[in-house]
């Protein structure tokens, strides 16, 4: 089995393609991250959390996310379980001169403009699914005569086959709003509705008519993370978003709520590797 690791945070592919089937029992956690080229992660078990741009999504067996180029994301895995899942890297350019005419980049482009990066095949996708990696793994070490060509063939009908997934009515999904606490809810709703403005604990507390104490706890109790910290995550990850869509680093950084551009340039570095720059 191939370690995704290998694909480290610098994002290149040097190949056309690249497939995984990964079994492990802790996964392999990463901060916030992207790729020059495009992703697809498909669940067969296990429980994952997968944070893309501003979305999180619990993922069940057989789900298809589907990560373009320069999406951000991150995964939170339940380490008690264990993981499997097939990835697969593509090279785009690659892709679209093999079969120009095909469109097999196409869902990715879907899930892009939707900002809806889930798919949730039905039983007949999913029986092809099946049927689909075991032929993926054993082409995997194949040497033999036409084993290239007939690797590409597979990949060329696991794209076919996303991208019917992703034309189906309602295949695309969010997953379900975790249940906070209501006055964690509204915070969340709160603050995610105005990066641009000033988030302090304190008026955060007292708009849900809490201690400043009580409330840290509770936030913190139900979102695993600080106050503080959730508020820099979700400034940063729009701050991307806006970035990627051709905005200035600096209007970004103002619009999401930073201050001074030296901070929001020195936490963009430390959390997605970095400059606000490369990544535009």
């Amino acid at each position: 089995m191939h370690r995704e690791g290998s694909y480290s945070r610098e994002g290149y592919l040097r190949e056309n393609y690249h497939y995984f089937h990964l079994r492990d029992t802790a996964g392999q956690e990463r901060d916030f991250h992207f790729h020059e080229f495009d992703k697809i992660v498909i669940l067969l078990s296990g429980r994952v959390d997968y944070l893309v741009e501003r979305m999180t999504y619990s993922l069940r067996p057989w789900d298809v996310l589907l990560i373009g180029h320069h999406v951000i994301h991150k995964a939170l895995i339940d380490q008690s379980q264990p993981y499997e899942r097939v990835i697969v890297y593509l090279d785009r350019q690659y892709i679209e001169r093999a079969l120009p005419e095909a469109g097999l980049m196409d869902c990715f482009d879907t899930a892009d403009k939707q900002g809806q990066y889930l798919l949730a095949p039905g039983q007949e996708e999913i029986q092809a699914l099946s049927g689909l990696i075991p032929a993926l793994d054993s082409s995997a070490g194949d040497e033999k005569f036409g084993a290239q060509a007939l690797r590409d063939t597979f990949i060329a009908q696991l794209l076919i086959l996303v991208n019917r997934i992703s034309r189906s009515s309602g295949a695309v999904q969010q997953a379900p709003a975790p249940q906070y606490d209501p006055k964690i809810a509204r915070t969340l709703s709160y603050i995610n509705e105005n990066l641009g403005k000033e988030l302090t604990v304190e008026a955060l507390a007292e708009r849900v008519y809490l201690s400043k104490y009580h409330f840290m706890r509770l936030f913190k109790a139900q979102t695993g993370s600080t106050v503080h910290a959730y508020v820099r995550q979700r400034r940063l990850l729009y701050a991307a978003q806006l970035i990627r869509r051709g905005v200035s680093a600096n209007k970004a950084a103002a619009d999401s709520g930073f201050e001074e551009y030296s901070t929001f340039f020195r936490a963009f570095r430390e959390c997605f590797g970095i400059s606000p720059a490369q990544l535009k």
